[in-house]
């Protein structure tokens, strides 16, 4: 069974996220809003729907224009991922390609 936890981390620093992307591999930034901090938000590879889920939490991140929350996923295969919203809904799909980093709004409520 796949949950939705809540974790209390502090303020990521400028520059404290390492993305290990390159010739197979690519990252993933999913913004959320400030309600969303604490949360694990769970992607998939779209042909291994839902059975391999991976998840990191949102984190207030410190910017030189201020702050934002978002998710990271430093090193992700390049492929086609579901984003998931909870145990079964998705809230979208995206893509990660070689060597480069995906965006992704999380949608409001």
């Amino acid at each position: 069974m796949h949950t939705h936890h809540h974790h209390n981390y502090g303020t990521s620093e400028t520059g404290s996220v390492m993305l290990d992307i390159g010739r197979d591999t690519g990252a993933l930034v999913i913004y959320t809003g400030p309600e969303q901090q604490g949360l694990e938000i769970e992607i998939s590879p779209l042909d291994m729907i839902p059975a391999q889920r991976t998840h990191v939490a949102v984190r207030e991140r410190l910017i030189n224009q201020g702050k934002l929350y978002c998710a990271v996923y430093p090193s992700l295969p390049a492929g086609r991922y579901a984003v998931w919203r909870g145990e079964a809904e998705q809230a979208g799909t995206v893509e990660i390609a070689a060597s480069r980093v995906a965006e992704f709004s999380w949608p409001a409520n």
